[in-house]
């Protein structure tokens, strides 16, 4: 199937960037639609900026891509209903999403590969009360979703191997570093090892053996600066499976494997130190410094995939 047109439904923070990102190729016309009237415009601009400040983009680049995007209210535009792939982008609320594509399919055509841009939830699940699963496949693109390369490709119980490949495609031809999750499991891929990274973090400082800015800078310092270059596996190719095999004989039995969220997460929570959100979480924010944080973290990933 030739994908041509695209439409995104939710033009939120995710929605908007997701739309910028296809809008980079010009074969592509991208449709956005949202319930309510949202300036998808504006706010690629605000999100784009760092990009043109840095020299990756010119303004003359945004408003290129911005020409190829048309956004509308109307559930029943033509950008719906000649829509050759669909990324639903809204709340992470099931029954939202389920009632979201019930009515899509009832004005897309037969053919219109659907996707879920959800982090956690699973695509056989939202999908379930559809007719046309083996259309249906999950792309989790990770925030900011106009940096991130990342999007997981994730099958659901029905979804066809033609329709994953022609997603792994598309997304390709943006420039984005597709992966396939064979299964449908929750966290797909790199979810599941980012929170169990979490969870030993947080079980360090629980157990007194580091506070939090320790941990933290355990792993900036160390292992997280070869992570975007040498992966877990090549990694113990690298050291041996001998020896990585002697090491988890070892060391195994005394890391966290709770399957329940850590009590001092759940005292955090309950107390109201929600983290930048509040000022405190695991430890203390200035507004100054979450500005910091969220500026520095795009810095970082525009030095990092464009050398600027």
């Amino acid at each position: 199937m030739e994908i041509k047109q695209i439409l995104i439904c939710g033009g939120g923070m995710m929605g908007k960037n997701i739309a910028f990102v296809f809008a980079s190729n010009p074969e592509y016309r991208i449709g956005v639609y949202d319930l309510y009237q949202t300036d998808i415009y504006g706010g690629i601009r605000t999100n784009t900026k760092q990009l043109v400040d840095h020299g990756v983009l010119t303004d003359a680049d945004v408003e290129d891509r911005l020409s190829r995007i048309t956004f509308t209210t109307n559930l029943d535009s033509p950008l719906v209903s000649g829509a050759d792939l669909v990324i639903e982008a809204v709340f992470e609320d099931m029954g939202i999403k389920r009632e979201t594509f019930a009515k899509l399919e009832a004005r897309c055509r037969p053919d219109a590969i659907f996707c879920t841009n959800s982090s956690v939830m699973s695509p056989s699940e939202i999908s379930r009360e559809l007719k046309h699963r083996e259309r249906f496949v999950g792309t989790h693109f990770w925030n900011p979703g106009h940096l991130i390369p990342l999007v997981e490709v994730v099958k659901s119980d029905a979804t066809s191997d033609a329709v994953a490949q022609t997603v792994m495609d598309v997304l390709a031809s943006v420039g984005k570093e597709p992966v396939l999750c064979k299964k449908d499991v929750p966290g797909f891929i790199a979810n599941r090892m980012q929170h169990a990274l979490w969870r030993e973090a947080i079980s360090i400082v629980e157990r007194g053996i580091a506070d939090a800015a320790t941990v933290d800078k355990a792993v900036r310092y160390a292992f997280g600066l070869r992570l975007p270059q040498l992966g877990p596996l090549e990694n113990a190719d690298m050291v041996g499976t001998d020896l990585t095999y002697n090491i988890h004989d070892y060391i195994l039995k005394d890391l966290e494997d709770s399957h329940a969220p850590s009590p001092l997460l759940k005292q955090l929570r309950d107390a109201g130190k929600l983290g930048f959100k509040s000022g405190e979480g695991f430890q203390t924010w200035t507004p100054e410094q979450t500005a910091a944080s969220n500026a520095a973290l795009n810095e970082y990933l525009i030095r990092m995939l464009y050398g600027k």
